[in-house]
């Protein structure tokens, strides 16, 4: 069955947004430092295979999964030389189905969940797939990130930081045209309903905190993930930036 990436050419996406690129792979790097020991790594909406070897380095065995044929192709071909990597196409709700409960020490699910309605049972699955004490690294799109919390203030709308509930970001021609979701949530919810699924919270990030097209242009990419990387752990507290990680452990 046809997936929604498998007509939609990913890597060129990604051709004028190094700066995010190289600040979610140091977020991710900083929150492997947090997990003592990995063995495997399933990574869920692997792509084209971008983020690999910004955890490849501490595992023996790495599933990457993903529901596009093509993704999948583009990321086999990118990473054909690797003995570590083994390809599974799948969607997140039909894992458990080809991958054994309890099977993965690490679980990474990173520009996925703003596809996804239905983030308690995600959780769910991705808690039946990790072993007793795995961790799991989460990246979600921030609904109270400071700019669109100052745009809802302009408004006139004062309570917006206390408003949980998501926002789905289509156009009302995209929804009617039955696209992808692309929701934003907001973090309170998302911490919630990962203690809900059994997860205790290690660590958060504040990530891509400088998503400016004019910053970009007049300042060099290395300086802002310089900046970047002194940023991300204080912003979190504030749910600044517009991207947020979390290093979640399953407890139970």
């Amino acid at each position: 069955m046809p997936a929604a990436y498998d007509t939609y050419d990913y890597p060129s996406y990604w051709e004028d947004r190094e700066y995010e690129h190289k600040a979610e792979y140091y977020a991710i790097k900083t929150l492997l430092d947090e997990i003592p020991k990995i063995k495997t790594i399933l990574e869920i909406g692997c792509g084209h295979g971008r983020l690999f070897t910004s955890f490849s380095y501490r595992a023996k065995k790495i599933v990457l999964s993903d529901p596009s044929a093509t993704c999948l192709s583009l990321a086999r071909k990118k990473l054909k030389n690797n003995k570590k990597a083994l390809f599974l196409q799948s969607s997140l709700e039909n894992l458990p189905n080809k991958l054994r409960g309890g099977s993965s020490d690490l679980i990474i699910l990173v520009r996925v969940l703003h596809h996804i309605e239905n983030t308690q049972e995600a959780f769910k699955i991705v808690a039946r797939l990790l072993k007793d004490n795995g961790y799991f690294i989460l990246e979600f799109a921030n609904k109270s990130h400071l700019k669109a919390t100052l745009k809802e203030f302009i408004k006139g709308n004062i309570t917006f930081p206390l408003d949980i509930f998501p926002i789905d970001k289509r156009s009302k021609r995209h929804v009617k045209n039955k696209t992808l979701p692309f929701i934003n949530y907001h973090p309170d919810e998302i911490t919630e309903q990962l203690k809900n699924a059994g997860f205790t919270i290690i660590e958060k990030l504040s990530v891509s905190n400088i998503r400016s097209t004019f910053i970009k242009k007049i300042v060099p990419t290395t300086t802002l993930i310089e900046i970047s990387k002194a940023l991300q752990k204080p912003l979190s507290h504030f749910n600044f930036g517009p991207s947020i990680f979390i290093l979640a452990k399953k407890t139970s």
